[in-house]
Parts: structure tokens; sequence; C-alpha cells
């Protein structure tokens, strides 16, 4: 029985994808996937999202405490790199890449799926077959900076929010090497710059925000910032509190889920 497709729905285009795999023990064949690289049809458009969060990194240490973290993030600015040349150079260097890999970070076959959106099936797959799972707590589950951008995510598709970047690296502002990248970003006459933020989870996701948005500002001095938060900040919880003053502090917005939609439409209407 044929299903007629929505006007409203974009078309689905056939992408490919491989995980990258770190395996601590050839003999005993067990790997822990680190990564994901997506490739459209014609191998026009690549990218890879690799773990780059402290608390994936903790994960890998404890499940095989000899993984050498330097290594791996270097990996991630070598691909960062090399996928933003022309598409004969990134095809060579994928192939050579699988040559030279070591024993220890391998790729995963290639599989086929359909999708609608490229950056939101990378976003996806990194979820599925990468991100570590997600946890219950009382029998609600827990969020995470990965929840919370695959909620975001969603909105921006339906609301169609055109011109907006992703996963931009801030190193230019901050120090070489730096491993951060920022979620989204826009220019509308500003800069401005989207993360989410698990308010739940480690303080440190918003220190490294704040100082971010600190070093950003002091080179480009009306960029604009705003958290996505998986709730609104409670009065009553002295982390969430914490982190409300620390972004009023450095001029970062604060938009809950429950308030994204408007967010979203808002800022669809700006950048048009």
């Amino acid at each position: 029985m044929n299903t007629i497709r929505s006007v409203n729905e974009a078309p689905r285009t056939t992408l490919t994808y491989r995980i990258l795999r770190y395996l601590p023990n050839l003999v005993r064949d067990e790997w822990i996937n680190i990564g994901v690289l997506l490739e459209d049809a014609d191998g026009a458009r690549r990218a890879v999202k690799l773990i780059e969060e402290d608390a994936e990194f903790a994960r890998l240490r404890r499940l095989c405490p000899g993984a050498d973290d330097g290594v791996l993030r270097a990996l991630g600015a070598d691909f960062d790199a090399q996928l933003g040349a022309p598409a004969e150079a990134a095809s060579q260097y994928l192939r050579k890449l699988e040559q030279t890999l070591s024993n220890a970070v391998q790729f995963s076959p290639v599989k086929a799926v359909l999708a609608e959106d490229f950056d939101a099936e990378l976003d996806r797959l990194y979820r599925d077959h990468v991100a570590p799972p997600l946890r219950a707590r009382g029998g609600i589950i827990e969020s995470t900076r990965g929840w919370i951008k695959a909620r975001l995510n969603d909105v921006f598709r339906r609301r169609r929010v055109p011109r907006l970047e992703r996963n931009i690296r801030v190193e230019e502002f901050t120090q070489p090497g730096d491993p951060l990248k920022l979620d989204y970003g826009y220019t509308n006459g500003v800069r401005g710059y989207l993360q989410a933020v698990a308010l739940g989870r480690d303080t440190a996701q918003a220190k490294v925000l704040a100082y971010t948005a600190e070093r950003v500002r002091a080179r480009v001095p009306a960029a604009e910032f705003t958290a996505i938060t998986e709730i609104e900040p409670a009065r009553d919880n002295v982390r969430h509190q914490f982190m409300v003053k620390l972004f009023e502090e450095q001029r970062i917005a604060i938009v809950p889920l429950n308030r994204v939609e408007r967010f979203a439409e808002d800022l669809r209407v700006r950048l048009q």
C-alpha cells in the first residue's frame, strides 16, 4: 500500500555511516564506540562526531583504564580539518586513514540510512550508537546535553529555522586545542550562539559556557548567548541558582525546553 507524504515533510535522501571504534584489547575483540562518520551519497558532504565532553571521556576511562585521552582528542581536531577540504582530498584522507588507523581505533563496516536532515541524522546516530545511555533516577529519565539537543533539533526542523550553523569551534576565541564546539550559531546583524546545558548535571557545563562567552565577547562585544535547558531553574535548588547567577553575570539568556517553541519561532522570523 503506497503512503502519501505530507507536503511539509522534507524529502529523504540516502546517507552512509560508519562507527568509529576504540579497541583496548585486540585479542578479546571487544570495542567501545567513540564516534560516527556520516556521508551523503555522492561524498560531497561528510561530517564526524566524536566523544568530546569530560563525562564521555570519564566513561571511557572507567571502561578502559588505559585509554589515551590525548590521542582521541587530537583525532577529532584532525578529522575536522581534513573533512573540510575539497571532496576528492577528503576522500583520499579517509582512504589513507582506513589504512593507517592504529589497531586500537577502527571503522565499522559501512551502512546506509534514509534521512530528511543530515545534521539531525548525525546527532541521532551518535545518540543511538555512541552517547552514554540515559539513566533513570526515581523513575524519571535523567536529562543530558544529547537529549536536550535532540529535542532542540526537532523543534528547529519543524519550525524551519534558517541559516543555522552547527558545531562551531571556539578555539579561535579561547586557546588553540580547545575541544569545545557550540551547538548552534547564527548571524543577523549580531553574532549569536546557542548551547544545550543540563541543569541537573555537572555545573562544569555552565562554567565552560560562561568562560567561552567572556572570551568570545572580548573580540565580538555584541555577541548573543543562549543556554537551552531541560527545565526552568528552580528557585529552591542551590545548584540551579548557581548556574543562573553565573549566566546573569555573563549575559547568557536561559530558555528551557517548555519555552523553546516560541523561541524558535521568534528566531526564525529574525533570520528570514
